[in-house]
């Protein structure tokens, strides 16, 4: 019996920019011995595009993913290098690959990232909203009313939230968010690193119900619970605290607690940290 073990490489690729792909992917690719992909085409387009040689190329999505395991399980027993793609992004994040990655775990062989584009991250980091703590929820689901329920979750969250809609829900799914959530700032973000890539900002009622012309791929990030306008010290504070007891450096806590004041600036919150933190060692 031999002791090989093989490696599950879980492999980020472009969201729409070509040039996005890592050198160190790219050679993942084009060496292993067996890519796993949602779609085939797809992929296959990619290696064209990317200059790689035609590998062996096996679909494994939404409706596959389980009986594909012990196939690959198999092949990584013998020592095989095999790659996990999604059509396009990180895998796993919202995309088939969770079992087998989980899989592959538990039967010791080695699992490890080719990191790279992301449609969470990309629109998260350009959006201009609070970035931390955040939550990821894939795409929403499709009734109000189970949209209402994995939204409520967070309604006394301080947290910003990230998701994946289809243009012909987006409005519908942001009157329900609107409702669930109450005012908060959103930006909404489409064809990420695509030669018309967008960003939308404003607030959730000024989508909330309404029939948006946007066309590709959209990602949605909105932000933490908007505070009304501070009225007093108290306010502040409070919202320091539930900021603060989130943890974090004090600018990185200071901004957080922006996004959610109105009247008071990063700067002022960022002194009053300081403040608070030597009256603590005073």
């Amino acid at each position: 019996m031999s002791d090989a073990r093989g490696t599950l490489w879980v492999v980020a690729t472009p969201l729409g920019n070509a040039q996005d792909l890592a050198p160190r992917s790219r050679d993942i690719l084009a060496r292993a011995a067996l890519v796993l992909c949602e779609d085939t085409r797809r992929t296959a387009r990619l290696f064209a595009q990317q200059g790689i040689a035609p590998g062996r190329f096996l679909s494994m999505h939404d409706h596959n993913e389980e009986g594909r395991v012990p196939q690959v399980l198999g092949l990584l027993a013998g020592g095989a290098e095999i790659a996990l793609v999604s059509d396009a992004g990180t895998p796993v994040l919202s995309d088939p690959g969770y079992l087998l990655v989980r899989a592959c775990r538990e039967a010791g062989h080695a699992v490890r990232p080719a990191p790279g584009p992301s449609a969470v991250m990309a629109a998260l980091c350009a959006s201009g909203l609070a970035p931390q703590p955040f939550v990821f929820l894939g795409f929403l689901p499709r009734k109000s009313g189970d949209i209402r329920q994995a939204l409520a979750r967070f309604a006394q969250a301080g947290c910003t939230l990230v998701f994946f809609e289809r243009k012909d829900r987006l409005g519908k799914s942001l009157a329900v968010a609107l409702e669930v959530l109450g005012e908060r700032e959103c930006v909404i973000a489409r064809e990420l690193t695509k030669t018309h890539e967008e960003f939308l900002p404003g607030r959730l009622s000024d989508f909330a119900g309404k029939e948006l012309e946007l066309l590709g791929e959209i990602t949605v990030v909105v932000g933490p619970a908007l505070e009304a306008a501070v009225s007093g010290e108290g306010d502040v504070r409070s919202v320091l605290a539930a900021e603060m007891a989130a943890g974090g450096k004090p600018k990185d806590v200071a901004r957080r607690a922006a996004a959610r004041l109105r009247g008071v600036t990063v700067k002022e919150l960022y002194e009053l940290i300081l403040e608070g933190q030597g009256r603590a060692h005073g």
